[in-house]
């Protein structure tokens, strides 16, 4: 692409923007009529909000947030509502994977969230309590009082994290570019007539081409689920067809053994389908490469598939008996359970925490720090355009985590501490609740998250003088306390503290060796199929360990389910539409936590707050120098985006491969105008990533 064809295609591109934003406007033209029609509805003294709900597509709350005379008197009562067999099981494993019957929802990149504990106290700042209204930030829950938190301060009886007693059986995979037909099977290669691309014609032509059976359909290339998408105003509605749509001889899979999973998952990038045939005998599932890795368009099946022989192979250097699971996330939770210790403190397994304790983290532990900084606080002409990126961040912050009983520390015993004790706690394993003031002459980044308006949104306040109420992690509090420029003002309201463990140190550690020895293949492997494959498969090493934390984060269960257009009555109450067509409407409801044994929300809130507190300040003692935000000039940062720095300078910060590390991954020469929303920065970072690409050639 020449200069030319770019500006061209940016000048497209600015007219889809345009036609989005005419496209936006006509939709609040429409909920606002909507919501007219409901409010007029609800004056008939006969009307439900149950009745209501299903006609807008919309749930009861939402009804009866809108016409409040509506809600039931059972309101509060939670649904006893029974899965049908229609119901497709939903829930997530942290990253765009497999959602499942009576597991949790832990997908970090569309995050479910339901209604805190009953037991949850309304969060205050001062003397006045925050306002719950849909402009003002959300009201973070805390601490009962009294002795209702002896309840929570528990671990959840008879379930805990255990070394399994069996080996994971591997799965038959084949991979399948569904846009030129090509599959590969082991080491042959066939070419399918795919037809109408739809999921009976992948069964039909996968299980002509390979008779001896298949039970996992990598799609490469093609995106299927795609290929109707402009009849539908969503992406999820063009999946959720495609998922549903006629397959003969072959049904939705309803699960199987050990393995509980079933149902389809729909995702609008990285759905999965799962189907058994109509006589049981057979299982299959068909879901994308693009749960392990990004590919481009050079990447064939048959490098795919030595990506996943080389992860394999490398894995089998720790793990005698790793099996390559469906996603990253399950591979990785599954390799993390068999390094339990057999032997010593542990050895009984991993405590699971009281579902009170388990709410109050998924409510107030956000995961990566994603924030546009635009004009005035940085210039509208940038002199430049910089992204470092923190390579394999996740892996730096797995050496320490919380274990054992979580103890409370109250405002009064915190000050009865001496200042090393204090130090001491807040820079072990605990949550905090804080009142936090920003300093005056403060004029950099801010520090902290707070509430903000929106689902699980957070913010950044960075005013001089801003006073505002939150929960953070003790690597971001010691941080706010110690940072380079000037200390901020913490006030203790409330924590939780554990002992320091290393429940993931040793899984960690073997990532990070597998990861180390892939990239090295990937460098100097003369075959560039091989070398591309290697990289490939370090990526996959990455998304297993980043998305394996993610799993143990635990989000409450959404369930997803289909009733007949004709049925519209039987709809759970609680329900969500989330699309429908002549014959059937899809819905999704909220059923709170699973017992899943393996859920340590604690763990992934202690890195997450490790990695958001590295973004700003990171100590490289054997070079004795610092690198992060705070190292840079005022008004120089333009974006945090989860491990990436987008900066209006170059920085000598210390580069030597290992996770953690700042690594300049793209750089635009300015003048640069700052970007002002996330498809702008998105679309300067890719800019910048191929100029950077191009001048290492050239270098």
């Amino acid at each position: 692409m020449d200069a030319q064809s770019y500006n061209a295609a940016l000048a497209e591109l600015r007219t889809v923007r345009d036609k989005i934003k005419k496209s936006r406007a006509e939709l609040t033209k429409l909920e606002a009529d909507r919501d007219q029609r409901i409010t007029r509805l609800a004056a008939y003294s006969k009307a439900k909000a149950e009745r209501l709900a299903p006609a807008a597509g919309m749930s009861v709350a939402d009804i009866v947030a809108l016409a409040p005379e509506l809600a039931p008197d059972d309101l509060a009562v939670p649904s006893q509502h029974q899965a049908t067999p229609c119901e497709a099981a939903a829930a997530a494993d942290a990253g765009p994977v497999a959602q499942r019957a009576g597991t949790p929802a832990t997908h970090d990149a569309q995050p479910q969230s339901a209604p805190p504990p009953p037991r949850f106290r309304t969060a205050t700042t001062g003397d006045s309590t925050e306002s719950a209204a849909t402009d003002a930030p959300r009201t973070l829950p805390s601490l009962p009082e009294g002795e209702a938190d002896e309840a929570w301060f528990t671990h959840t009886p008879s379930l805990a994290s255990t070394r399994p007693n069996f080996t994971q059986q591997a799965r038959s995979t084949v991979f399948l570019d569904t846009t030129t037909g090509a599959l590969v099977h082991r080491h042959q290669t066939h070419h399918l007539d795919l037809a109408g691309r739809t999921a009976a014609d992948i069964l039909t032509a996968v299980f002509h081409a390979v008779p001896d059976g298949v039970e996992r359909i990598y799609i490469t290339a093609g995106d299927p689920w795609h290929r109707d998408a402009d009849r539908y105003p969503y992406l999820r509605d063009a999946v959720t067809a495609w998922l549903n749509a006629p397959t003969p001889g072959w049904r939705t899979d309803t699960g199987r053994g050990r393995d509980r999973m079933a149902g389809h998952f729909v995702h609008a990038r990285n759905p999965v389908g799962r189907y058994q045939s109509n006589d049981g005998k057979t299982h299959v599932e068909i879901r994308s490469v693009g749960e392990w890795f990004d590919l481009d368009s050079n990447d064939t099946p048959a490098i795919v598939r030595d990506a996943f022989v080389l992860l394999w192979q490398a894995l089998r250097r720790h793990w005698n008996d790793a099996v390559l699971m469906g996603s990253p996330s399950q591979t990785g939770r599954d390799l993390w359970t068999r390094t339990i210790p057999q032997r010593g403190q542990h050895a009984d397994g991993f405590p699971v925490l009281s579902e009170e304790l388990r709410g109050l983290l998924h409510a107030t532990a956000g995961q990566g720090r994603n924030e546009l900084i635009p004009p005035p606080r940085v210039p509208e002409q940038l002199p430049a355009l910089v992204e470092y990126d923190r390579t394999f961040a996740y892996a730096k912050h797995t050496w320490k985590s919380p274990v054992g009983t979580p103890r409370r520390v109250t405002s009064a015993t915190f000050s009865s501490w001496s200042e090393k004790e204090q130090i001491r706690a807040l820079y072990g394993c605990g949550h905090w609740h804080v009142r936090v003031t920003v300093p005056d002459g403060w004029n950099h980044v801010g520090l902290l998250p707070a509430p903000a308006p929106g689902d699980r949104a957070w913010h950044y306040p960075a005013t001089a003088g801003t006073t505002f109420t939150t929960w953070a992690g003790g690597p971001e509090l010691h941080t706010a306390l110690t940072n380079p420029l000037q200390p901020w003002k913490i006030e203790i309201l409330d924590g939780i503290l554990w002992e320091d463990g290393k429940p993931l140190d040793d899984w960690a550690k073997k990532l990070k060796d597998t990861w180390t020895n892939l990239t090295a293949q990937a460098e100097i492997h003369g075959d560039p199929q091989q070398a591309r494959a290697a990289h490939l498969a370090s990526r996959a090493v990455r998304a297993i360990l980043l998305y394996g934390i993610g799993s143990f984060a635990q989000r409450p269960r959404m369930v997803t389910g289909t009733t007949p257009r004709t049925m519209e009555r039987d709809l759970p109450p609680d329900a969500e539409i989330i699309g429908f067509d002549d014959e059937q409407i899809t819905w999704q409801r909220p059923t709170g936590f699973s017992r899943d044994p393996n859920a340590h929300p604690e763990w992934a809130a202690a890195i997450w707050s490790g990695a958001r507190a590295a973004l700003l300040s990171q100590r490289h003692r054997d070079d004795n120098a610092y690198a992060g935000a705070l190292h840079t000039p005022p008004g120089t940062v333009v974006a945090f985006r989860t491990d990436a720095l987008y900066l209006t300078q170059h920085q000598n910060w210390p580069y030597h491969h290992q996770p953690g590390d700042y690594l300049l991954r793209g750089h635009l020469t300015g003048p640069v105008t700052a970007p002002t929303t996330e498809e702008e920065l998105l679309t300067l970072r890719d800019a910048g990533r191929a100029t950077h690409a191009i001048t290492r050639q050239e270098a």
